[in-house]
């Protein structure tokens, strides 16, 4: 048993799908999984492996952050899984992003120095399994999904004092903003296993729109199919 997650390794499915939001992981396994097991509520962050179109897969909330998601990420790794995928939201940086939006994360630019204590001061550039992100473009071909893939950035602040903060990132073509990919792309590399973030558009820092929620709650579904498709 891992500290933060009360499991075994024969619990914890080969791929494992990570929202931030420990209720949306629960919402997921009521949802989309049938033969649902709880195998953790350490924290109150709530973990759940169940069946998808008789594949197991299991869905494991991280809470927010770099320093969570390492936390679970490492954690999961350790008791096997090979095949971490993100589900969450992000505030978008482009224009042509509206409020519900996916977009699939290439590569994972941060503002934190998370990884600069790994690499010596140096930059490392985290990215997704690319064989992972071929087939979620695809899935979500087949879904009927449009998906905007790119890069994102992994900040560690939600509340930025500099409200002009975002204009650089934009500059260069970022797409959005959100908090975990960053570290999750690196642990994965480190450890040989597969990434991939999906992230639906809940903000936009360019229209200053913001998702109600109800939009949160419906929104959320294509995301959480385009995973699904990858177990």
């Amino acid at each position: 048993m891992t500290i933060h997650i009360a499991a075994q390794p024969e619990d914890i499915a080969e791929t494992v799908l990570l929202p931030g939001d420990p209720l949306r992981a629960k919402g997921i396994a009521d949802k989309l999984l049938t033969e649902v097991t709880c195998y953790n509520e350490v924290r109150g962050m709530l973990g759940y492996t169940g069946t998808y179109r008789g594949k197991r897969v299991s869905v494991q909330g991280t809470g927010m952050g770099m320093p969570t998601t390492a936390i679970y990420a490492h954690e999961l790794i350790a008791l096997g899984a090979k095949r971490l995928i993100r589900v969450g939201t992000c505030g978008a940086y482009q224009p042509h992003l509206n409020i519900g939006d996916v977009i699939i994360a290439m590569t994972a630019s941060t503002d934190s120095a998370i990884n600069q204590h790994i690499f010596g001061q140096k930059d490392y550039a985290p990215a997704a399994h690319f064989p992972l992100l071929l087939k979620a473009v695809e899935a979500a071909k087949a879904l009927g999904v449009a998906v905007t893939v790119g890069n994102i950035l992994s900040s560690d602040s939600f509340y930025n004092a500099h409200s002009e903060h975002w204009h650089k990132w934009a500059e260069y073509g970022v797409l959005g903003v959100e908090m975990e990919s960053s570290a999750l792309y690196t642990l994965a590399a480190k450890h040989q296993v597969e990434a991939l973030t999906i992230l639906t558009v809940s903000d936009s820092l360019v229209t200053g729109k913001v998702a109600s929620a109800e939009e949160r709650q419906h929104s959320f579904d294509p995301m959480a199919k385009i995973a699904l498709a990858l177990v």
